[in-house]
């Protein structure tokens, strides 16, 4: 399987050194790379992003009836992490440090607003197409598998490591009503949205496509 692919605003280097100490299970093993986790697609550059934007559904966005968090079950198992949470952790970090498969330590800078997290407890990771979001464009009527196929998705940029303030203030908004604060991440970000509801055939209303439209335009 390909090598899973950060939102491309994060990857700034490749992977550096891995530093592994022989270890038993409660030792802290230091990992000093990002953008490494195993995985796959990134998203659409600002071409085939216009492209594919250009073929999603036009809709009124449906109803919250019905809508819970728990029907998008989360975080599952992914291998030799604990589960996505750690793996997304691992590859937005840097010297990113481990207890067993439990990411303990580490350095992540917030692609919406710039800040700098030390701390791996005061990383939220936030879903590009927010749960609820997805729900009102076409998941409520998917089974309970693919939504869960959807919550733990890493192969598209779906997933990304960001504060927790930017992501509670982001809440289940679309591009009509929220952006990054960092305007220099607006065209990535309208990428990798475009990317994830192209991917999984999710609609989109009048006035996101059109705020997606204009945040394309900052594309160089």
């Amino acid at each position: 399987m390909p090598p899973h692919t950060a939102p491309q605003w994060i990857i700034r280097a490749a992977a550096a050194l891995l530093t592994l100490t022989a270890a038993t299970a409660c030792e802290v093993v230091t990992v000093e790379e990002k953008g490494s986790a195993p995985g796959s697609s990134s998203a659409a550059g600002a071409g085939d992003a216009e492209a594919l934007l250009d073929g999603l559904t036009v809709a009124k966005a449906g109803s919250m009836r019905g809508y819970s968090r728990e029907k998008f079950p989360h975080w599952r198992s992914a291998g030799s992490n604990c589960d996505v949470r750690d793996t997304v952790l691992k590859r937005d970090g840097t010297k990113v440090k481990f207890s067993g498969c439990n990411v303990v330590a580490g350095t992540w800078v917030s692609v919406y607003d710039g800040d700098r997290i030390a701390d791996p407890g005061k990383v939220d990771i936030d879903h590009m197409v927010p749960l609820a979001n997805a729900w009102r464009s076409g998941a409520g009527s998917w089974t309970t598998q693919e939504r869960e196929d959807f919550a733990n998705d890493l192969d598209d940029p779906q997933l990304v490591a960001v504060s927790a303030s930017s992501n509670r203030s982001k809440g289940d908004q679309d591009p009509s009503t929220w952006k990054p604060e960092r305007t220099d991440a607006w065209c990535e970000y309208a990428q990798d949205w475009i990317t994830v509801k192209a991917k999984w055939k999710l609609t989109v209303t009048t006035a996101e496509k059109s705020a997606l439209t204009e945040m394309l335009g900052s594309c160089s």
